[in-house]
């Protein structure tokens, strides 16, 4: 029994029509009737009755009809699996992040992935998390992190959180900066190096900053994550960042905690639910969830 006849017996059965069936499967029509009389002879019985050229199953037909189906499901779940695993030797991830993300925790993942897998082709969105968000759903992503919750009216997504960080504050070591814990009421008197709009950071510092009933002053303003910490070193301002930043910024900032209850945030990886990523996009995510257990 060859996996051919399979193929040609069930696109006979779902046509009940030699021609019709033969031009599906794009073989001729005599090749198609000699590869199922071939079959009926292997089998030693008829699976078609060809009565008055009537196509109808027989007994054997139908007995045998369900088994095909599934040993072709079967072969091509076979083929899909195989062709995934070849994708780990070349493709590409589409891979988005907040630029704090792209500071901290990323580099030392990507170097892992890319050491395990050279041939993959690794594309970064650096964003904030409502770009990605939208990035997300018009599918020129397969994978972001993002900081939760999830912006309003945000598409179908599958997000599983992947750590909690504690923001700090940071100045210049030159500068009179905080050096003991920082209550969020204490911003008020300080000034205030401040990322763009549309950055999650700015967000959540604003908003911490309006519970206590004042608006923060800035010095400067709308600066990326790598121009807020230049910033900072050159003595025009405290800035609050995630503490993965903060230890990778080096001893030329003072890092100075915030009082409890202080300041966190949840950041979790996202996909969209309705398409599954592809193979080295999940690897990629199984590596980011598994860095968990030696995120700070």
């Amino acid at each position: 029994m060859q996996f051919q006849q399979l193929l040609y017996f069930v696109a006979v059965a779902e046509a009940r029509h030699f021609t019709h069936a033969a031009e599906r499967v794009h073989v001729s029509q005599p090749s198609l009737s000699q590869q199922i009389r071939a079959l009926e002879k292997e089998l030693g019985a008829e699976l078609f009755s060809r009565a008055r050229g009537n196509i109808a199953l027989t007994e054997a037909g139908e007995a045998l009809l369900p088994l095909a189906r599934r040993i072709l499901a079967d072969a091509d779940t076979a083929r899909h699996e195989v062709q995934e695993l070849v994708q780990l030797r070349r493709g590409r991830v589409r891979l988005g992040a907040t630029p704090s993300l792209c500071t901290g925790l990323l580099p030392d993942v990507l170097r892992a992935f890319h050491d395990l897998h050279p041939g993959i082709e690794l594309l970064i969105e650096e964003s904030g998390s409502h770009d990605l968000v939208r990035e997300l759903a018009r599918g020129f992503l397969d994978l972001a992190l993002i900081v939760l919750p999830l912006p309003p009216a945000s598409p179908a997504l599958t997000t599983v959180e992947l750590l909690r960080e504690d923001l700090v504050v940071v100045s210049s070591p030159s500068a009179s900066g905080p050096r003991r814990p920082v209550r969020i009421a204490d911003l008020r008197d300080q000034p205030l190096v401040m990322f763009r709009h549309g950055y999650d950071l700015r967000e959540l510092t604003v908003a911490a900053c309006r519970a206590e009933g004042f608006e923060p002053g800035f010095t400067v303003e709308g600066g990326e994550m790598d121009a807020v910490l230049g910033f900072v070193r050159a003595g025009l301002g405290i800035a609050v960042v995630p503490s993965m930043v903060a230890d990778r910024a080096g001893s030329d900032l003072r890092v100075t905690p915030l009082a409890r209850p202080g300041l966190r945030r949840t950041i979790a990886l996202a996909h969209r639910s309705d398409v599954a990523p592809p193979r080295a996009a999940r690897e990629l995510q199984r590596m980011l969830l598994g860095s968990r257990a030696a995120a700070p």
